[in-house]
């Protein structure tokens, strides 16, 4: 009898074991719950930080192939570069700026090199950055600022100059994700060398400033007198509240002496 008792009572304390009450279960699964979610987090920002990385640089070899054919395939036209823009049929005059021209004095024109627009989507050019250890080497540039065009390289914007050419060329690349080509932007300074190469050859441009924006800031994308190459990325690093900003003007390249004439 009394281990029939002993029985029934260790039951009873059994049942009263706080352990299966409704609370404790409701407890137990919300942890289980919260973990799931922490592992899927950790997932994605995996995802996101090193697995679209990877896939970008793998993707590198396929876009220089593709900017390789698009150079052998690219239409350049050139168009006579003249001091004087009432009459653009006339040669332009090189002097020694201490000496006075003869009269008639003529020399060489300067021809500005145009290249055809490439197709949206198509890689086209390759831009460097010697400072920043990541763009030695060069990465491929993709005409276009669309979702798909800046998961594998830096992405030009179709509505500004090419690179190289007069006016404002609008370059936009990933800091964090897909490659995350950007990421050390804000190391430049003003004088740091960009170099970007293009089916005309190297263009290379010098840092002149930088400015961290909101997204809304369109006027960064302006044309621009002269040659000037503007790169933008998110800031800060993790975030897009904002964007940061670095101008660059030309200092060298097959245009470079044309488009300081007609600035």
């Amino acid at each position: 009898m009394n281990d029939i008792d002993s029985a029934i009572g260790g039951s009873s304390a059994r049942s009263a074991d706080p352990g299966d009450t409704l609370g404790m279960r409701i407890l137990h699964n919300a942890g289980w719950t919260f973990i799931y979610l922490g592992v899927l987090t950790l997932g994605f920002v995996v995802h996101q930080l090193f697995v679209t990385t990877w896939f970008a640089q793998q993707a590198q070899s396929e876009l220089t192939v593709e900017r390789e054919e698009q150079w052998e395939e690219t239409e350049i036209s050139e168009v006579v570069v003249v001091a004087n823009p009432d009459n653009p049929n006339e040669p332009i005059v090189v002097t020694d700026p201490e000496e006075t021209p003869d009269e008639g004095q003529q020399a060489r024109p300067l021809i500005l090199k145009v290249e055809s627009a490439p197709e949206l989507g198509t890689a086209f050019a390759l831009i460097r950055i010697p400072k920043i250890e990541r763009l030695q080497d060069g990465w491929n540039v993709v005409h276009g600022v669309r979702t798909r065009d800046l998961r594998n390289g830096a992405g030009h914007m179709p509505d500004t100059a090419l690179p190289g050419q007069p006016g404002n060329s609008v370059i936009s690349g990933h800091r964090t994700t897909f490659g995350q080509p950007f990421h050390e932007l804000d190391a430049l300074d003003p004088g740091d060398r960009i170099e970007v190469d293009t089916a005309l050859g190297t263009h290379v441009y010098e840092v002149r400033d930088f400015r961290i924006v909101k997204p809304t800031d369109t006027w960064v994308a302006d044309p621009r007198e002269g040659a000037w190459l503007t790169l933008t990325t998110c800031h800060p690093k993790f975030s897009a509240r904002e964007r940061y900003v670095v101008f660059a003007e030309l200092v060298f390249g097959p245009n470079a002496e044309a488009i300081e004439v007609m600035s």
